[in-house]
């Protein structure tokens, strides 16, 4: 009987079925036929998952494995069709796919919980050098070259829910402007989303949201809120405000009109406090620093796909041959999040990845049985020899 691999396994999270309905909305194997969407797929999740660092690597590696190929609805790869296909298929239906994927572990541990929290925050991506500087150099900032990776962050189940890319120079609200509002979630980002008239859109939609206020933000101090006992030292104010300016300035008109938190918090290792803004009016001030504080759990996530996936070293120069595999290094994050979730799965996310890279194309169940059998022929020859030489 068949027994089917760990990557196999990890793969069972994304039906066949879906992606060849994405396939077939993007016509995305029109151009290459013998080299299919699903082949592709594959090819770059193994790239990822084996840390596979180069074309040829990966060519080698996977061939390596012929008898893994047909149960993974795939057959060997050659690297100069892997090179063309990078460049030249529809990125889209690997975002169909991280969608699907993202939807699905939303879902999963959206039961368990009561408090929907979105976390907002973007990573850049460099790109430098020959091949890149042809897409990337015209949009190139003081601070970095290549492309910016959006992201929004489900904190209940520790993976993103919403992926998208821009070029360098592209602000952080000008994306988050065109995020779904989701009614009374909690949405917490750092000043990079300051844009008050969006606020407004957050609050006209019962969303709470907890971020900085700017320094210079003008503002006008309705009343103070007394100090809890348990907080004093660390929360320094917290005040009612209003903004001070309905007019700021270049024509423009600031929509938010009702009082927000402002909120001051000690940081023992800076030497400006944490200044934040709420449209939360009830909840304790220590309360709102510990929902800004977890915004960091977005940069672990930044952290570790750039440590532990393979987003730094490209298959591919050409624009669409990064997104692929950016794409692809989300889907596979995903495969893991949900196989580890689903299996109850203990470890770390990390040390679970160490064991599938070190087992990916081994069969658990048959490597089981054989321990077992050998255990019982262990056993049953103590139990002759205990016989031929009695005490």
């Amino acid at each position: 009987m068949f027994r089917i691999s760990r990557f196999h396994d990890l793969l069972k999270a994304l039906p066949r079925g879906v992606f060849d309905r994405a396939v077939v909305q993007q016509d995305a194997d029109s151009h290459s036929r013998r080299f299919t969407s699903w082949d592709h797929l594959v090819a770059m999740l193994y790239a990822h998952l084996s840390g596979a660092g180069s074309l040829r690597e990966l060519e080698s590696s996977f061939n390596s494995q012929p008898n893994h190929h047909y149960h993974l609805g795939t057959s060997a790869i050659r690297r100069s069709t892997l090179a063309e296909a990078n460049g030249r298929r529809c990125p889209e239906v690997f975002a169909q796919a991280a969608q699907y994927l993202m939807a699905c572990t939303s879902r999963q541990q959206r039961r368990d919980t009561k408090e929907l929290l979105y976390l907002l925050d973007s990573t850049s991506i460099t790109l430098k050098g020959s091949g890149f500087d042809d897409w990337t150099l015209s949009d190139r900032t003081r601070r970095t070259q290549g492309v910016k990776v959006h992201v929004q962050y489900a904190n209940h189940c520790a993976a993103p829910v919403d992926f998208r890319f821009s070029t360098a120079n592209v602000n952080d609200i000008e994306v988050g402007k065109c995020l779904e509002i989701e009614p009374y979630a909690t949405y917490v980002f750092d000043k990079g989303y300051c844009d008050y008239n969006w606020w407004a859109r957050l609050e006209e939609n019962k969303a709470r949201f907890v971020t900085r206020f700017k320094y210079n933000a003008g503002l006008k101090v309705l009343s103070s809120r007394e100090i809890a006992s348990g907080e004093q030292g660390v929360i320094l104010q917290d005040e009612y405000v209003r903004f001070a300016h309905r007019h700021p300035g270049g024509k423009r008109i600031n929509h938010y009109e009702k009082p927000l938190r402002r909120i001051v918090v000690h940081r023992p290792e800076h030497d400006r406090p944490l200044i934040l803004a709420t449209n939360d009016l009830e909840s304790p001030a220590a309360d709102i620093a510990e929902l800004y504080r977890r915004r960091w759990r977005i940069e672990l996530f930044f952290k570790w796909i750039k440590q532990h996936l393979k987003i730094k070293q490209f298959l591919g120069r050409s624009e669409n041959a990064v997104r692929i595999q950016i794409l692809c290094a989300l889907i596979s994050y995903l495969l893991l999040s949900l196989h580890r979730m689903v299996t109850g799965e203990k470890k770390s996310l990390w040390m679970f990845m160490v064991e599938v890279r070190s087992t990916l194309l081994q069969r658990p169940e048959i490597e089981v049985e054989r321990y077992r059998r050998r255990q019982a022929q262990k056993q049953e020859i103590e139990q002759r020899q205990g016989q031929l030489f009695p005490a």
